[in-house]
């Protein structure tokens, strides 16, 4: 934890006393969260608690565990174009030309202006 410090700090202990909270079935509150904080002897900014509280009040928690990996998206009905394709067979796409992605690194330059030579502290 001494890694993590400042609003990531409070951030991250807010969530974990909400997913505590979750997980043993207990209400999420701003003072139940306030709480669990107290007891595990962290101190927040006054605002996570009841910003946490609100984003999973009425079953958001629930929403929020179970939408990772949700559904596909619809596939979009494709109007028929002309009157060139015999009926029951669907339109041609046009295949497009595969474009090479160049790679900015090529060239052995990196983001610090070194060249491709490992020197340095890095």
């Amino acid at each position: 934890m001494s890694a993590i410090y400042g609003a990531n700090k409070d951030e991250f202990v807010t969530s974990l006393a909400a997913i505590a909270l979750y997980d043993g079935d207990a209400e999420i509150t701003a003072d139940n969260i306030n709480t669990l904080l107290a007891a595990s002897n962290n101190v927040v900014a006054p605002y996570w608690p009841g910003m946490f509280a609100n984003i999973l009040k009425d079953g958001g928690a629930e929403k929020l565990v179970f939408s990772v990996g949700g559904p596909a998206p619809a596939p979009v009905a494709v109007a028929a174009a002309g009157g060139d394709a015999p009926a029951g067979e669907a339109p041609k796409k046009e295949e497009k030309a595969k474009v090479e992605e160049v790679d900015a690194l090529d060239g052995g330059m990196d983001m610090f202006g070194g060249g491709g030579a490992k020197t340095g502290d890095y």
